[in-house]
């Protein structure tokens, strides 16, 4: 994971201290996966065009259900620190991209992920409502 997203180390950390005692019992969440990987296209058209492609996490669910866990921290939405529309816009496309593959996308705010206690607690009600939703024993 980069280091430059604690608050997608925490979702991770947290996942795995909230399911600790059946973690080996429930779908992997992995990281950093990519949608489509091309090294051609990433030399002609630089990483940054790239950047809908990888998604933060994924779970694949029973049913053939693809879960993309996103932390969208300023970057989805901003330049700098002004909000930036077309950034956002950016963001936006490649949500209706995977939604459409698809892919069904949780968004987290990076700023709900910051504190730990609170995190915590919102992860674990959203890991309980998830595995509910799509019949995870």
């Amino acid at each position: 994971m980069p280091p430059s997203s604690p608050p997608q180390q925490r979702l991770f950390d947290l996942f795995h201290e909230i399911h600790a005692d059946r973690v080996y019992n429930l779908p992997a969440l992995l990281p950093e996966v990519w949608l489509h990987w091309d090294p051609q296209t990433v030399q002609a058209r630089r990483a940054a065009a790239m950047i809908n492609l990888r998604m933060d996490f994924l779970m694949l669910l029973p049913g053939g259900h693809r879960i993309v866990l996103e932390v969208d921290g300023k970057h989805h939405y901003a330049t700098g620190t002004l909000a930036d529309p077309f950034v956002y816009s950016a963001t936006m496309r490649g949500d209706r991209d995977l939604k459409l593959a698809r892919y069904d996308v949780f968004r987290f705010g990076a700023a709900e992920l910051e504190e730990q206690e609170p995190a915590r607690e919102m992860l674990r009600a959203f890991f309980a409502d998830l595995f509910r939703t799509y019949q995870v024993a």
